[in-house]
């Protein structure tokens, strides 16, 4: 059984060589693996973490980019995970731009994840690797396995110490790989591809990754006969014929099969052949797209390598045109370059589908049936992902490292009009229960001297509150002074000299009547008076009129102000009674 070891689950002594104690001793103390094999003293690792070889980082080969874009594009990846159903669905062409530019380092990994379906493969099958890496498997195949581990990459540092953390790993993908698939077994050109995987995602994510590649981009690439790979050489070079015809025809000429030269290639997606930054670019598209952009560098290698006439004098034979497309020319294998010319390459997803149905056809009628039945292939992963709809719960991204801060949370500040979380659920609870009455003590308590009883009441209920002996008011004090007159006789009431109305001034005008002697009533037609015009007692009919103001009357002229008011409000009560 598998053993726990530095918090990594270590394969079966069987199954894998293990280095000496004394090693293992020293292991535990260094940094990491590539110091066992003695690189401590002069190891210069680049930044992708290789310390030698052709794949490590060079100016030349590779293209930088500028830190501050590069936190562009995090912040721009980061979205587009976080709403990853939607960009794919409705803004696919602009991940696919993204991809073109290159995914951030920093999130590469969970990129292609995402792009190849294996987040949402191992969210549908949880606990599925562990039980894989649990079981034994076969020994033929595990021998196969063991045996390929120091091969992979030999001078990166995550593989470059025999038994490390780094083949560990590789051995259990690998492994639970063979388990899953035992109709296809274990074929040596999937160790250089989960050991890209493994360079950026545990052994877990890249279990899941590999059975995506293997099922869904390049199904029947690593079943035995290999006859998916030898249909996809003849696409390849029906292909050459229409973009590089000079190229086509060199190779016809020295009948060279395209098997010679693409295996490695196709079945290994350029990871043994590229520097390293261009094998990342390439991955980054291929993820997205699929296929057709292996299909599009293998075209560019063909035709930059082959595609002059004086290129093709030094190559007057199969041997040298094997050699050639070997050592290929690293100004050609440049990331920028490299990238440019795979964009313009007029090759799409109809082209390769339709040489796919021309050379099966043409198989059969030569070879027959294929032996080896695999599942369609999908080109990219907007098509994976419409093959195999994810729920939302398959997306969501779970923290790998969660980090408990000492500080205080703060409190979440609220909006006008907003509340918080236990005010609405104290809400929701008054609405159910009656709320309790709460008995408030009350602030200012009365003094209570300690030596009386409390179970004795305040006040004494045989004592009367007042005194009936005890008159409210004495008697003997009179409640006014007698001496004191109320007012002073010294003082009269009201001034004898100042008479209270002014002799001069009349009261009324008697030249103007109460009333008018012949009201009528509004809108009547026939006047009739109001009053009585039959004559009083004792008064004689021939009496004269009474004396009727004239112009020429002298007491007009000569009025006051107080008989003008007074003549004004007689006037006022005459229109009164006359509406009356």
């Amino acid at each position: 059984m598998a053993k726990i070891e530095n918090g990594r689950k270590s394969a079966d002594s069987r199954s894998i060589r293990t280095i000496s104690s004394s090693h293992m001793d020293d292991e535990s103390s260094l940094g990491s693996d590539s110091e066992i094999n003695g690189f401590t003293n002069d190891r210069h690792t680049d930044k992708y973490g290789f310390i030698g070889g052709a794949q490590q980082y060079s100016e030349e080969s590779a293209q930088d980019v500028p830190p501050e874009v590069l936190r562009q594009r995090e912040v721009k990846w980061l979205d587009m995970l976080s709403n990853w159903d939607k960009w794919m669905v409705k803004r696919h062409k602009k991940v696919r731009l993204r991809c073109q530019k290159g995914i951030p380092p920093s999130l590469r990994g969970r990129a292609w994840l995402y792009l190849s379906g294996g987040k949402v493969k191992r969210e549908q099958n949880r606990g599925k690797f562990e039980e894989l890496d649990s079981q034994a498997g076969d020994p033929k195949e595990l021998d196969v396995i063991e045996k390929d581990l120091h091969r992979q990459f030999p001078f990166h540092e995550m593989f470059v110490s025999r038994g490390g953390h780094g083949q560990q790993d590789l051995f259990r993908v690998l492994k639970a790989y063979t388990l899953y698939r035992p109709e296809e077994g274990y074929c040596q050109a999937q160790a250089p591809i989960a050991a890209v995987l493994l360079m950026h995602m545990p052994a877990e994510d890249a279990f899941w990754g590999l059975v995506q590649i293997c099922e869904k981009y390049l199904p029947g690439y690593y079943s035995a006969g290999l006859e998916a790979i030898q249909l996809d050489g003849e696409i390849l070079y029906a292909l050459t014929r229409r973009v590089s015809p000079l190229v086509y025809r060199h190779l016809e000429k020295h009948k060279m099969e395209p098997i010679l030269y693409m295996t490695e290639w196709f079945m290994c997606a350029f990871s043994r052949t590229l520097p390293w930054a261009s094998v990342l670019r390439v991955w980054d598209m291929f993820l997205c797209d699929g296929v057709k952009i292996i299909f599009r560098v293998g075209l560019v290698l063909l035709k930059c390598m082959l595609g002059t006439r004086e290129k093709l004098k030094a190559c007057q034979g199969q041997y040298e045109t094997m050699e050639l497309l070997r050592t290929i020319e690293p100004r050609y294998m440049q990331e920028g370059f490299l990238v440019r010319e795979v964009l313009e390459v007029p090759v799409s997803e109809r082209d390769v589908e339709r040489e796919h149905h021309v050379q099966l056809k043409r198989w059969r009628k030569n070879r027959g049936e294929l032996h080896c039945k695999s599942p369609p292939r999908m080109h990219g992963a907007r098509a994976i992902m419409a093959s195999e709809p994810p729920s939302r719960q398959d997306l969501r991204q779970n923290p790998t490292i969660i980090v408990e801060s000492p500080l205080p949370q703060p409190t979440p500040q609220l909006k006008k009009g907003e509340k918080s979380k236990e005010e609405k659920s104290k809400k929701k609870g008054s609405m159910k229960k009656a709320p309790t009455v709460m008995e408030i003590p009350n602030p200012y308590p009365l003094a209570v001297d300690p030596q009386r009883d409390p179970q004795l009441p305040l006040i004494d209920p045989q004592l009367p509150l007042i005194d009936p002996q005890l008159p409210l008011i004495d008697p003997q004090l009179p409640l006014i002074d007698p001496q004191l007159p109320l007012i002073d006789p010294q003082l009269p009431l009201i001034d004898p000299q100042l008479p209270l109305i002014d002799p001069q001034l009349p009261l009324r005008d008697p030249q103007l009547p109460l009333r008018d002697p012949m009201p009528t009533l509004r809108n009547s037609t026939v006047q009739q008076p109001l009053v009585n015009d039959t004559p009083l007692p004792n008064t004689p009919e021939d009496s004269p009129p009474p004396h009727q103001p004239t112009l020429n009357d002298q007491s007009l002229l000569t009025v006051s102000p107080l008989q003008k008011s007074t003549q004004s409000l007689s006037s006022i009560e005459a229109d009164q009674d006359t509406y009356l």
